[in-house]
C-alpha cells in the first residue's frame, strides 16, 4: 500500500477525485432538475410552497403527484444509492495503490454508466436500457471491492 502523501500526488488519486466530482456533481443537479419540474408542473409536496396560487382551492390543487417529478426523484434517489458507495468504494480501492489504466477503466465505466442512466431515466429510454446502465455501474463498484478485499491491483 502507498504513503499517504504520495498518494494524494498520484496519478490514480487525481483521477479518483476527478470521476468522484463529476457523479457528485451530477448528483447534486438533480435537486434543481426537481425544483424545475415541481414548479414548471405546478405539483409541489407541501402546503407552503404554493404561495404562487391565488385562491386555497388552487393550493390544494398543485398538492398532487406528478409522474414527472416522481421521475426525476426516483433517478435522484438511485444516485444516493450507488455514487455513495462508488465514491467510498473507489477511495478504498485507490488507497491499495492500482494501475493506472486498470483504476481508469473502473472509473470512467462507473460514470459513464452513471450519465446514461441518468439520460434512460429521465427521458425515458426503452428498458432495458436502463437497468443495463445500472448493472453496468455496480459491477465496476463491486469490481473495486473485490480487488480491495482480496488485494488485487
Amino acid at each position: 500500500m502507498k504513503e499517504t502523501p504520495s498518494l494524494i500526488d498520484s496519478e490514480v488519486f487525481l483521477a479518483f477525485s476527478t470521476y468522484a466530482t463529476v457523479v457528485v456533481l451530477k448528483m447534486m443537479l438533480m435537486s434543481p432538475m426537481t425544483a424545475y419540474f415541481r414548479f414548471t408542473r405546478k405539483c409541489f409536496a407541501n402546503m407552503e410552497d404554493t404561495g404562487m396560487a391565488k385562491t386555497p382551492e388552487d393550493k390544494k390543487r398543485m398538492l398532487r403527484v406528478d409522474p414527472d417529478v416522481e421521475r426525476v426523484r426516483r433517478c435522484h434517489q438511485n444516485d444516493l444509492e450507488n455514487i455513495i458507495p462508488f465514491v467510498v468504494i473507489g477511495l478504498l480501492y485507490t488507497l491499495t495503490g492500482p494501475d493506472l489504466s486498470t483504476a481508469l477503466l473502473h472509473f470512467r465505466v462507473f460514470v459513464g454508466s452513471r450519465l446514461f442512466h441518468t439520460v434512460a431515466y429521465v427521458l425515458p429510454l426503452p428498458q432495458p436500457s436502463r437497468g443495463l446502465a445500472w448493472m453496468v455501474g455496480m459491477g465496476a463498484t463491486f469490481s473495486m471491492a473485490y480487488r480491495v478485499l482480496n488485494g488485487l491491483k
